[in-house]
């Protein structure tokens, strides 16, 4: 499907339904992760020999007759996730290390929620769908989210699995193309090919195994 998709909308504008994209600077409202961001960007342009790159972390906001839904991958902020649409957390770094909450990351479906620095976002909101039917998809398989070690590619997909992966990786299992999705202008979005590939794998797997039925259903007829 298109991104060009309908008219952009204001974040409280209210439509029957709607997955709408927003790209967030790397660190906005944060000077630490912006600095780290930086650098860690710089080490990437210079070991592939190309311009450093803005870097964006994704969200969604996905609107339905019932309500309005924010999707994130954020830190674990505290043990009231509850109040915050938490459906899924992961370890940060190492698998071990997501036994203390500080190296931990949470998957958040948010229920009338919100996009935290929403105000720095650029080139955004970003309309996906309009159609009821797919923005549900979007709210039930993010129930189903895979939760990688953060930072690592134990998908061997060739990138880190992050915060990007995760929105990647809804909207290619629900159908939207997410494959023409880009950042703006002179930006970049660590692991969001890393969603697309595993997004991919699953769906390549899905047709396989319902081939096999199919054709044992015919071999036994």
């Amino acid at each position: 499907m298109s991104t060009d998709g309908p008219e952009r909308r204001t974040l409280d504008e209210p439509s029957g339904a709607s997955v709408d994209l927003y790209w967030l600077p790397l660190g906005a409202g944060g000077r630490f992760v912006r600095l780290n961001g930086r650098a860690y960007e710089a080490l990437m342009a210079t070991i592939e020999r190309r311009p450093a790159c803005d870097l964006y972390h994704s969200a969604l906001q996905v609107e339905v007759p019932d309500g309005k839904f924010v999707i994130e991958q954020a830190p674990v902020h505290d043990w009231s996730g509850k109040e915050r649409g938490v459906v899924a957390e992961g370890p940060v770094g190492a698998r071990w290390a997501g036994r203390f909450r500080i190296f931990r990351y949470e998957i958040r479906l948010w229920p009338g929620g919100h996009i935290p620095d929403v105000a720095e976002a650029v080139d955004s909101p970003r309309p996906l769908s309009d159609e009821e039917q797919c923005a549900r998809r979007v709210l039930d398989l993010i129930l189903r989210i895979p939760t990688p070690v953060w930072g690592r590619d134990e998908f061997g997909t060739g990138e880190m699995w992050n915060s990007n992966s995760v929105i990647a990786w809804v909207l290619a299992r629900s159908g939207i193309d997410a494959d023409s999705i880009r950042p703006p202008a002179g930006g970049r979005a660590p692991g969001w090919q890393a969603g697309l590939e595993v997004a991919h794998r699953q769906e390549q797997e899905t047709r396989s195994a319902g081939a096999d039925r199919v054709t044992g259903d015919s071999t036994h007829a």
